[in-house]
This record gives structure tokens, sequence and C-alpha cells, in this order.
């Protein structure tokens, strides 16, 4: 930054200083940050209907419906240049990395972020690609605030809490639902709901849903006003709805995490990208619908025209029979998971927020169709009810928001009629899923490397914590072959410590350690001074951390279990250090501070 406009900043900062408090300026943030996200949304999605509308209203349309596939290898192939050769950078997902920055960076994202997914996501939507643009404009308004907080000094819990709004403003922007949206930023993000958070978040969300206005007028991408309102004899229709719902989102989780881990093992990137690229365009050839995100088949079905979704069904199949309709409905969810999870594992960028509502959608129509072509809701159950309904009951279990799902869709509805088989649903889905998976498809894996920042405030600090800073390494070391004499001269006297590492010399492994209070009784009797070595009264340590596997919240457990005051660190079976417990409180200590002060 030249040196003019630092100066011009440093003396914005001293005149925000004092004349507006820190709690004034957060929420003239918020605004800023909610206004941002809203920008957003608004240049993603105008993106990515422009590429779409050349692609499937020009080529498609008047040319051939083989363009269906070779759109997606040629969206993720300038996906993969754009990341290679312009931000030379990877682009990860929007919100688990948005999750990670949080957690492992002190909420700092790096800038490139801010224009990564607005260049890549509707690439990888417009040709194509299975996945949402929630997650990357999540991902942008994160990174912007991030930035925003960093050039304005704010600490960590306040640039947390920035992304919070940029996660609020980006959900509200998008599907004009502000309360859900603030939801969202407390149950997936782990944000405290106090006043001091609340307020920004309003502030956020309604700068953001008035920015999407001032763009799209009150153009919704779900259009929905409730006709049939709820009566009490479908509640056991519901929980059947509610059930299905956790099973489809095992299913979605499984798979989900189950094709990260084959892309995982493939190194080559190209590779990556052809084999996804390939299967999302076979994919895509044989079933239309699973083409970009899918809205449009959404609305088709919560008008009651499954048909105009399945009408270019490939087999031809006559949709004048119910269950044929139902069986091709089912496979659109069944293959819905895989696309996703094929755009991704080829390097594509997007989100699994539209994916979801997606699947949910048509699990929700077919249980409605299957009831009511059994007779057994007497008179017939509304599907356009199901179908909304279902979004929530899976958007609950894959994405483990149960309270986002519920007031996503009551403010999509227009109204709180369906309140109750929300709830319903919701509460069952998320209950049977949480029940087998321990964490959404969001947090699986920064919950597995220990790096999740939930609402567990004791877990919370020590995921924030950095194990490496609390590492002493001015113990000195002595070997186990080293007699009395050597110990007390070259160890003990130059140490202010009372333990001491006993290292063998070949591999700098630990052997052992030892005590002062195991040498006290013989240190000052000369004679024993050559025939006691440090491997006869040296003992193994009540404990060993690991710095490749133990996170702060097993070190912390073993301080516990063992009841010791220091204990050793090892990496790849190598000698570093030692962690006390007294240091080990003072940062847990200092850590919370600095979390919960704003």
């Amino acid at each position: 930054m030249p040196k003019q406009e630092r100066s011009l900043l440093t003396r914005f900062l001293i005149w925000r200083a004092k004349h507006i408090s820190q709690r004034q300026f957060i929420f003239i943030l918020s605004v800023l940050v909610g206004f941002t996200s809203g920008m957003g949304a608004v240049v993603l999605k105008n993106f990515t209907h422009f590429i779409q509308h050349i692609l499937e209203g020009n080529l498609v349309q008047y040319y051939h419906q083989a363009f269906y596939f070779i759109f997606p290898i040629i969206g993720l192939s300038i996906t993969y240049l754009i990341m290679k050769y312009i931000i030379r950078h990877p682009v990860s997902h929007g919100i688990p990395s948005t999750l990670y920055a949080i957690s492992k960076r002190k909420g700092i994202i790096r800038q490139f972020q801010m224009v990564g997914s607005i260049l890549t996501a509707p690439i990888t939507v417009g040709f194509g690609g299975s996945v949402g643009l929630e997650g990357p404009t999540v991902a942008t308004g994160a990174a912007i605030s991030s930035n925003i907080a960093r050039l304005f000094h704010m600490n960590q819990a306040n640039r947390t809490l920035l992304i919070g709004c940029a996660a609020a403003g980006a959900l509200s922007s998008i599907f004009k639902a502000p309360i859900a949206a603030i939801i969202f930023a407390i149950e997936v993000f782990s944000l405290d709901l106090t006043l001091a958070s609340l307020l920004p978040l309003l502030l956020a969300s309604i700068s953001a849903i008035i920015t999407s206005y001032f763009f799209f007028g009150s153009d919704s991408l779900l259009p929905f006003q409730i006709v049939e309102g709820f009566a009490i004899k479908d509640v056991p229709f519901f929980i059947i709805l509610g059930a299905v719902s956790g099973l489809v989102s095992i299913y979605f989780a499984k798979v989900y995490h189950r094709t990260h881990s084959y892309f995982d093992h493939i190194k080559s990137p190209v590779r990556k990208l052809l084999i996804g690229g390939l299967g999302i365009g076979i994919l895509v050839f044989f079933i239309p619908p699973l083409y970009g995100e899918g809205f449009d088949v959404i609305n088709n079905l919560i008008k009651g025209n499954p048909e105009k979704a399945l009408v270019n069904n490939f087999f031809n199949l006559s949709l004048d029979n119910v269950w044929i309709v139902i069986a091709l409905l089912a496979g659109l969810v069944f293959f819905k998971v895989i696309a996703s999870c094929l755009t991704f594992g080829a390097g594509g960028v997007g989100g699994i927020f539209a994916p979801t509502l997606f699947m949910g959608s048509i699990m929700g129509n077919c249980v409605a169709k299957i009831i009511n072509v059994l007779g057994l809701g007497n008179p017939a159950v509304s599907e356009s009810n199901f179908t909304l309904v279902g979004m929530a009951g899976l958007m609950a279990g894959v994405l483990h928001a149960p309270l986002t799902a519920i007031f996503l869709i009551a403010e999509l509805t227009g109204g709180y009629e369906l309140f109750i088989p929300l709830m319903i649903t919701s509460a069952i889905s998320f209950s049977i899923t949480k029940y087998f998976i321990s964490h959404s498809v969001y947090t699986m894996e920064l919950a597995r490397k220990g790096e999740l920042i939930t609402h567990n405030k004791d877990q919370a600090i020590l995921t924030l914590m950095d194990i490496d800073k609390v590492i002493e390494k001015n113990f000195v070391a002595v070997y186990p072959d080293m007699k009395l004499g050597d110990i007390v001269h070259k160890a003990v006297v130059k140490s202010n410590r009372n333990i001491f590492p006993v290292i063998n010399e070949k591999d700098n492994s630990l052997a052992g350690v030892l005590l002062l209070d195991d040498i006290r009784p013989i240190m000052f009797d000369q004679s024993l001074y050559k025939e006691v070595s440090a491997s006869d009264v040296m003992h193994d340590p009540p404990a060993v951390i690991h710095l490749e596997k133990d996170k702060m919240t097993e070190v912390m457990q073993k301080f516990q279990d063992s009841g010791a005051w220091n204990l050793p660190v090892l990496k790849d079976n190598i000698y570093v250090g030692f962690i006390s417990k007294s240091k080990l409180l003072t940062a847990y200590r200092r850590k919370l501070i600095s979390f919960t002060a704003r």
C-alpha cells in the first residue's frame, strides 16, 4: 500500500477511534458486508444464467442435445485453467473452506478467494456442473468480509462475526429469506446467539436483501403461495417423510464421503478432470434435469407439473403411468448425488445447498405421489406441500441445520401454515441422520481432523489454539548411558527445570524421562557417580503427545487422565520438546478472552 494511502487509512482509524465506538463500527461494517454479499450473489447468479442461456438456449435447443455430453468437461477444463494460470491457487469448496479459516486461520481468508469463486463457480454450474451457487456466494462474501476486517484491524472474534454476517447476507440475498439466513449463520458457523452478534447479523441480512430487491425486484428462486393448509390427519405421513428424509440424507453423506475419498487418492488433476467430467457428461446427456442447479425442476414440482421436467427422458417412457413418473423422479434423486460428487471430485467449484433442495423436493413429491396412488390419504395429500416440506427434511439431515430448513421454507412460502409439518419432518430427519452420521457434509472432514468449531465453547477454544505455540524446548536432554556425575554437572546444574528428557543419540527418539526427584536421594553420593546411568533411574512418561495426530482436545485429555504437569512431544517418534499444563492453561485463558471479546 502506498505511503499516502497508508497515512489516509491511519488517519481514518484514529478519527474512528475518537468518534465511533467499536460496537457502532461493527454495525457499519455489517451493513457493508451485507451489501458486498448481496452484490456477490447478483454477479454469480447473472453470470451463471448468462452462460446457461447461451449454451442451453442456443446450442442445445437449436442444434443437438449431444452438447450436454461435452459441456461439463469443457466447463471443468476452463475452471482448471483459471485456477492454474489466472488465480494460481486452488479454489476450495465454499463453506468448508470458510469454516477451516475460522478454526485454524483465525478468520483470515486470502485475498484471491474474493474473486476465486466468482470466476470459477458460474463456469462450473453454467456448463452443467451439478452443484449450486450458494456455497460460492458465501465464500465470496466471507473472503471480502475477512479482508475488510483485516483492513480495519478487527480482532479474531469480530472477524468471525463479520464472516457470519457475510453468510447471512449471501443466503438472504439469494432466497429473500432474512430470518432463515441469520439462523443459518448461527447454526452452521456456530456463532453465539447474543445481542452483540444478533444485531450485526440482522443488519447484514437486511442490507443484502435490499440489494437483491434493487437488482431482481420481487422475483424469487422458489415462488410459491400455500393453497392447501396443514391438516392434522397428515401427521403420520409427515412422520414417514421425515424418516425417508433421514435415510436419503445418510445416502447423500455416504456417497459424498466415499467419492471424495476416491478422488483424493488420484494425484493428477487432469485425470480427476477427465474421470469426473466424462461421468457428469454421461449423466447429464441421459438425464438433462441434472444440468446445473435444477431450480426449474423444483418449481415445476411445486406447481404440480413434474411432467415438464421428465418430458425428454432418454427412454421416451410414457408419463401417463404414475409409477413411471415416480420411478423417474426417484432416479433423479439417486443420480443427483452422484453427479454433484463427480463435479466436486473433478475440481468444479460449487455448493451442495441447491442439490439438497433439488433432491428434497423430488423426494417429497415422490412420497406424496405414493401416498395418493395407494389411497392412504383421504382426501389426497398436497403434493406441493410435500415437495416443500421434503426440501426442509433433506436440508435438516444433510446440512445438520434443522432450524434453517424450517424457517427457510416458511419464509419462501410467505407464511407459517406449514410450520408444524416442517418441524415434524425436519426433527425426525435430523435425529435419524445425526444418529448414524455425526457431522454434516460441510463439517465431516474438519471434524475428522479435529479442526471444527462447534457451539461447545470449551471445544471451540481448544480447536482455535495452536499446539506449536505451547511447546517448550528449553529442557536439557540426557542420554541413556550418561553417568550420574555427568547428569549432575551437565544437566542438573545447567537447567532450571526438574525434568529431563532421555534421548537416544542414534535416532533422537525418546527413551524415557528423568525427574529431579528420581536422583535427589543419590545425587550427592559421589561414589555412585560412575556406577549409576540414566537408564537405571529413568522411567516412561505418563503419556506422550504425538504432534502429527494429537489435537488440542486430545492433549488436554491426556493431561487430565495422567495428572502430569509436563508431557513430552514427539513428531514422527522424534523428540521435540514438552508441553506444560501451566502454559497450556494460560494459553487457553488468553484464547478464551480473545474469542469472547467484542
